[in-house]
């Protein structure tokens, strides 16, 4: 089917999208604390008249749009991301945060954007498509336990056949998109470990357990889990993020914080990696004389996705943008709190490219990120095109 009057409307609502993300920018909130943000968000459906339910997940907004008059309604869903990070905004420009110490160095402002402008033409439009496109705005995706958990307890999916979404990615260039089929982002857990020795005067080691010299035995020790105790063949990260201990040069440490986090594909390994870094702290420490306190805490699954829904928003990014604009992409080790949906219905995730040599340059999580705007109508057309494809296939399969 044609969806020229869907991408000719996103068009003329450019604009609007580009003030929808500034503002958006401007006004950041942290994980679990997104109260403004989904209050703006209220606002834009109300103006639009499209009903929703709030407070879903906690500060989540679930909208509904049902076009034409039918007994039975497919639904398909769409979801954003809310949450901003806290990091300071560095960037010299006029949408730059306004929130000392927090800001959106994801994306998520874009994503929240394009959604709007998918809402927007989508209700306009309720005579030229028929079905109902399920809008899910969540909070919380970067901090786990994430809030796409708490969303799907509080029904933001009950019924919907598929579920679809994108990530504005700066590392593609504008232009460029990426998806691949089975699991694209990696699980992610959490470990954070206090070993507790014996302080002392820093001339008298023999009567001490010194716990930098415990901390520093268990990062050689921990690199070992990927290299030397999983198939090669297995993608996996061990990573130790933080070392503290000690005050002063003359004194033998007591305690050693040390925190990290756990990267993988396949359940197994993921159990794997888990049980070695238990093993292998509670030796370490053993050898030493040391006691620990260590605390695992799982995050998210590996997102996987679905071959069929996948292939849909293949064939719609090839359809709308050129078969040059898609790449296979590869397996990534940063998490997406998306995967949760994935393990309820089918679902697929996109990576839109956003990126270019001026202002875009710059990583995720940087405090000068920013994203080329212009990708914000690509990847809207994508998840809307999409979602109108799976509901008229929804509709040929019962008649």
């Amino acid at each position: 089917m044609s969806y020229s009057w869907f991408n000719q409307q996103l068009l003329e609502l450019n604009d609007q999208m580009i003030a929808w993300r500034r503002y958006l920018h401007q006004h950041p909130e942290r994980s679990y604390h997104e109260e403004q943000t989904a209050s703006f968000i209220a606002q834009q459906l109300d103006t639009m008249g499209i009903a929703y339910r709030s407070g879903v997940g906690g500060h989540g907004i679930v909208a509904n749009i049902l076009a034409g008059d039918h007994e039975w309604s497919p639904i398909v869903a769409l979801r954003t991301d809310m949450d901003a990070l806290e990091i300071q905004d560095e960037k010299q420009c006029e949408y730059a945060s306004t929130i000392p110490g927090t800001m959106h160095a994801c994306g998520h402002d874009g994503h929240m954007a394009t959604l709007l402008a998918i809402a927007s033409v989508l209700q306009q439009n309720r005579d030229k498509w028929r079905g109902q496109v399920r809008l899910l705005f969540q909070p919380a995706e970067e901090v786990s336990p994430g809030g796409a958990q708490q969303m799907i307890k509080d029904g933001a999916i009950d019924g919907v056949s598929s579920i679809y979404g994108v990530h504005l990615w700066t590392p593609i260039p504008y232009g460029k998109m990426a998806i691949c089929e089975g699991p694209m982002m990696a699980a992610v857990d959490d470990f954070f470990l206090t070993i507790n020795g014996k302080g002392g005067h820093g001339g008298m080691p023999h009567t001490c357990i010194d716990a930098v010299v415990v901390g520093a035995a268990l990062v050689q020790q921990l690199q070992t889990v990927v290299s030397r105790h999983l198939s090669p063949l297995e993608p996996a990260v061990v990573s130790v993020g933080t070392l503290q201990a000690g005050q002063t040069q003359n004194i033998i440490a007591d305690r050693a914080i040390m925190n990290g986090t756990l990267r993988s594909f396949s359940p197994v390994v993921r159990e794997q990696l888990i049980e070695r870094v238990e093993h292998i702290t509670r030796h370490v420490c053993e050898m030493y004389g040391a006691s620990y306190d260590l605390h695992i805490r799982r995050g998210y699954p590996a997102l996987n996705n679905d071959p069929h829904e996948t292939e849909r928003m293949r064939r719609v990014a090839i359809e709308q943008f050129g078969e040059a604009s898609l790449e296979v992409a590869e397996k990534m080790m940063p998490a997406e709190d998306f995967a949760y949906y994935g393990q309820h219905i089918p679902a697929s995730f996109m990576l839109v490219g956003a990126g270019n040599e001026q202002e875009a340059r710059y990583p995720h999580h940087h405090p000068m990120f920013d994203f080329d705007e212009r990708a914000m109508i690509l990847a809207a057309e994508l998840l809307g095109v999409t979602a109108l494809e799976a509901l008229e296939q929804k509709y040929r399969e019962v008649e």
